[in-house]
């Protein structure tokens, strides 16, 4: 839901159940404490999970309609309309035509905001996995669907809802109220509310209740209000069918925004102390969700199943009738309408591409994409870099995608460049040839990124900030790029380069320059994440664990080539939750056989200056916060990242929620020859270990706070060379 309210944010910005009976079961006392009785109810919920869910069964399938709007509460519209017959707020001259002074009468008398019908059928098969096909979509404002955005999968199904998760026990207290039969079956009804929670006359003496069916222990009903009566409810209910609780429906009003309006009083215009007339209304957020014609079990047809995650069957909205389970009112029908007008005044396809290209790193103008990571950059051989890279869209040619970019770097005052042109051999998946030159330089030892998403990239960016040892690369290539399935991609590159040390190198007395022709061939595993084919490409929708990561490049004495070594690395991330917290980890290495300069080797990944006393820097997926940078190189090493997040919750000085994270970090390797190399450097043949615990939302922030201290082998008698300080955007995650 969270996701689906940032969507509404952004048209904001862009326009300015059953009979039952009741039992007490006592008389319940409100302590700052949960009821014993509730708690060990939930740890049967928790441990019951599992077995209730319908992924317990061997095959299902069911459909669901969900209509999301943005409009003034009900009760409210009466008074609106009636607000603007009594007043002269609209007025005939405009200086300009803006959601400021255009047709706010005529969008809230006749129509609401906002409006996204959608479609979705649900596929299960314990052979094949789970496959969701978008029937239908529309939304209003929009000729083109915004595909990241009809993926989005925001309810409770399929998960246990966030306040009853274990690790959120301590932000609820939970209290055993009543009994409660619905659709003929008794449940259990234990109300909660947040453990800062005082109330006020106007609020609640809850937050919310759940229903506990008491021979399953399937969870029946929740219901989330929000602290001041009249600003939301959130409702999720579950259906007891083929002995497994399969979601029915949801529905969500959550307040936005108020909308404060006065009247034009002519007569005490020069007053300005008079008090105007002003009435306000308030804005809402509302999502209806039904589920309907389940199956279980199912024929289990692979062709059912191919493809990505997500595939869409039609996106003209010409067939939602069929799944409506109420028609449109007059004012949902005239939100079409109105809102596609103005939808085509204000430009919104353009604004919400652009949008949706910033979640991929890619800034859309009409039929080029600017890729984001490559505006401005710095490192200590270059500086500040700054560049330009762009590749024609879809727009230009469904099949046909030539791409350039061209840098500038003001410390070497040397400009790089590169070109390439992706040749599609499909629109049902990403497969595709490319042919690229490029004249570039970057730092010795790299571990490659190749099919990393934007966010991991983005995570390790600075990675390589005090490594200063570059090499310049003139690179010819031709490559091939396939998704086998939706968890497995496979690439295989052949290429022919002119590789120099821009520093002062010389490997084997042979000079700093040499000719090198080699295959790359680059795997992706990924099982569990999920995908969406658009016609930019692959989308990913929602990246999830365990993902396996794999290169190997070989290296050949022909085509003018002076090498013939072998180089591997594997990246292993993984990140699951247990009774103690969320443990995640990161497992990788390389290894190069055969003869081959210094950045064909492994820089051990050092965030930390020689130069500077004090130790501060970003987060890397790879880095380590105390390690001096450009300093070590190895031709093998392994190495691992642990974090583990304690299951305790808290606030700080403000909303968003804190934990803490301990941090391991350690890795090892060796260098065989290592006076092969005529420069300035160490191998790193003993284990070097960092230990860390980081701040989650530091004082309610959108940052992570680590503070890390260097341990075992390496450690030095001077603290500040031990210590590390380390910030990290919290979007980025694990």
């Amino acid at each position: 839901m969270k996701r689906v309210l940032l969507f509404l944010c952004f048209w904001i910005y862009i326009f300015g159940y059953s009979q039952s009976k009741e039992s007490s079961i006592e008389t319940v006392i409100i302590e700052d404490k949960s009821d014993p009785r509730a708690l060990e109810i939930l740890k049967k919920v928790e441990r019951m999970f599992r077995e209730n869910s319908p992924k317990s069964l061997e095959s299902y399938s069911y459909k669901s309609y969900e209509k999301i709007s943005m409009d003034i509460d009900e009760d409210s519209i009466a008074q609106f309309n009636e607000f603007f017959q009594n007043s002269s707020f609209v007025r005939k001259k405009r200086e300009k035509d803006s959601l400021n002074n255009i047709s706010a009468r005529n969008i809230f008398s006749k129509s609401k905001l906002f409006l996204w019908e959608r479609a979705q059928e649900f596929l299960y098969s314990k052979t094949y996995g789970e496959k969701i096909n978008i029937l239908d979509n529309r939304i209003s404002g929009l000729k083109q669907p915004v595909y990241e955005m009809i993926a989005l999968q925001q309810s409770n199904r399929d998960k246990i809802p966030v306040q009853l998760k274990k690790e959120n026990r301590g932000l609820y207290r939970f209290f055993l109220t009543d009994t409660l039969e619905m659709d003929g079956r008794k449940n259990f009804v234990i109300r909660f509310r947040e453990v800062n929670y005082k109330k006020p006359d106007k609020k609640r003496k809850y937050n919310g209740a759940v229903y506990i069916d008491t021979e399953t222990y399937g969870i029946k009903k929740i219901e989330n209000f929000s602290k001041n009566k009249n600003d939301g409810i959130i409702t999720s209910t579950w259906i007891y069918f083929n002995s497994k609780w399969f979601l029915a429906h949801e529905t969500v009003k959550l307040k936005m925004s108020n909308m404060a309006m006065e009247k034009d009083d002519k007569e005490h215009a020069g007053d300005r102390h008079e008090k105007k007339d002003r009435k306000s209304f308030g804005t809402y957020a509302f999502l209806s969700s039904r589920y309907f014609d389940y199956r279980a079990p199912i024929e289990n047809n692979r062709n059912d199943f191919k493809g990505y995650t997500f595939s869409v069957k039609n996106i003209s909205g010409t067939t939602l009738d069929r799944y409506r389970t109420d028609p449109l009112t007059a004012r949902e029908k005239n939100t079409y309408t109105t809102i596609d007008s103005l939808g085509k005044i204000y430009n919104i396809d353009t604004k919400a591409r652009v949008l949706t290209g910033l979640l991929n790193g890619q800034i859309r103008m009409g039929a080029l994409d600017f890729a984001v990571d490559e505006i401005a950059n710095y490192n200590l051989y270059e500086g500040f870099r700054v560049g330009l890279k762009a590749k024609l869209n879809e727009t230009f040619n469904p099949y046909f995608s030539p791409d350039y970019y061209f840098a500038y770097g003001f410390k070497d005052d040397r400009w790089k460049y590169g070109i390439g042109l992706d040749i599609k051999t499909t629109l049902d998946k990403n497969s595709f040839f490319r042919v690229d030159y490029t004249d570039d330089v970057t730092a010795s030892g790299e571990f490659y990124k190749r099919l990393w998403n934007f966010k991991m990239k983005m995570a390790n960016y600075g990675n390589n900030i005090q490594n200063d040892n570059y090499y310049r690369f003139r690179s010819a290539s031709f490559s091939y790029l396939n998704d086998v399935s939706n968890g497995l991609t496979l690439v295989f590159a052949a290429r022919r380069n002119y590789e120099e040390a821009l520093f002062d190198y010389s490997f084997r007395n042979k000079g700093p320059g040499f000719d090198n022709f080699n295959t790359l061939f680059t795997l992706k595993f990924s099982p569990n994440s999920t995908n969406i084919m658009t016609p930019q490409g692959k989308s990913l929708i929602d990246q999830k664990y365990p993902e396996l990561y794999f290169n190997y490049e070989q290296s050949y004495k022909i085509l003018g080539g002076n090498f013939n070594y072998t180089r591997f690395d594997a990246l292993f991330v993984h990140n699951f939750k247990t009774m103690l917290g969320t443990t995640g980890f990161r497992l990788y290495g390389g290894m190069v056989l055969g003869d081959a300069p210094i950045w064909k080797n492994f820089t051990m990944n050092g965030l930390a200056s020689p130069q500077r006393d004090f130790n501060f820097n970003l987060t890397s997926f790879l880095g380590f916060a105390t390690l001096e940078g450009g300093k070590y190189y190895n031709d093998k090493f392994i190495a691992y990242y642990f974090t583990h997040k304690l299951p305790f919750y808290f606030k700080s000085i403000g909303q968003n929620i804190s934990s803490f994270d301990f941090v391991l970090r350690g890795t090892i390797g060796n260098m065989d020859h290592p006076e092969y190399h005529q420069f300035k450097f160490r191998p790193l043949n003993h284990l070097y270990q960092e230990v860390g615990l980081e701040w989650s939302n530091f004082l309610s922030s959108y940052f992570n706070l680590g503070l890390f201290y260097r341990v075992g082998y390496y450690t030095t008698p001077n603290f500040m060379q031990n210590f590390a300080l380390q910030f990290k955007l919290k979007l980025l995650e694990f």
